[in-house]
């Protein structure tokens, strides 16, 4: 297996898509350290739902958007594991307002949590790749609403958007270095965020998807997995649109 005795980064795991994401890296013989902000719970039984495929998972309570906690997390996971081989930029909030009823707090939320993040982790993990001299993969996951814009998120939109201009960005820096640099925009996927979706407005966004579902949490780790694998090995740079169809 393509992941046998390597590990992954992944924020934001305990629960929705980087759980998924979690269980399919640890399905294919991943070794996996993740982090979570408040559901000691989750956490812990993904951890031993993990274990029990034979391979090493580690919850790690941690605010992927404070810089100094960031990189002594990744210090540990090297420490602790011996490597690391990917990461996945998986943690994100959502504050949706219109900018005239948006709040400072609104904004630098979104940005510090969805994008700010994705600068701290990265910079960690790819010294540490560097160094090491055996390639790599990172993926950010990013959205829908980066690549079109959607209203009642400038600050969802923008965080996204930034995410996938870091992306091609830092593709061109690590390409020399055998390390991979690509992006997930997602549409809409079954996670309890949509789940809390009003019937009526489920109903008028889902005619809109050319495919006429939501995309499952399964999926979107299983593109995941191919991306981070070295099937991917020559693509990078790249923003794979995984939505239905919805933003082409």
């Amino acid at each position: 297996m393509s992941f046998q005795g390597k590990t992954a980064v992944v924020t934001g795991g305990s629960r929705g898509i980087g759980r998924a994401i979690v269980q399919e890296l640890a399905r294919q013989g991943c070794n996996v350290a993740f982090t979570y902000r408040s559901n000691e719970e989750a956490a812990q039984s993904l951890v031993s739902e993990c274990e029990a495929l034979g391979v090493r998972v580690q919850a790690f309570n941690m605010d992927a958007a404070d810089f100094e906690a960031a990189q002594t997390f990744i210090k540990d996971v090297k420490t602790q594991f011996g490597g690391i081989h990917f990461l996945v930029n998986n943690a994100g909030i959502t504050r949706d307002k219109l900018i005239l009823m948006m709040k400072e707090d609104d904004w630098d939320a979104v940005l510090d949590t969805n994008l700010k993040s994705v600068f701290n982790l990265s910079k960690a993990v790819a010294a540490i790749l560097v160094r090491q001299k055996q390639g790599g993969s990172i993926l950010n996951i990013s959205s829908i609403s980066g690549v079109v814009g959607m209203p009642g998120q400038t600050n969802y939109s923008a965080s996204k958007a930034g995410m996938i201009g870091f992306t091609k960005a830092l593709a061109k820096e690590l390409a020399s270095r055998d390390i991979t640099v690509n992006a997930l925009a997602l549409g809409m996927i079954e996670t309890d965020m949509t789940g809390a979706l009003d019937a009526e407005y489920r109903a008028k966004v889902t005619e809109q998807i050319p495919l006429k579902r939501f995309g499952k949490v399964t999926e979107i780790a299983r593109i995941t997995a191919f991306l981070l694998s070295p099937d991917a090995a020559y693509i990078t740079g790249q923003v794979i649109q995984a939505d239905g169809g919805l933003a082409m």
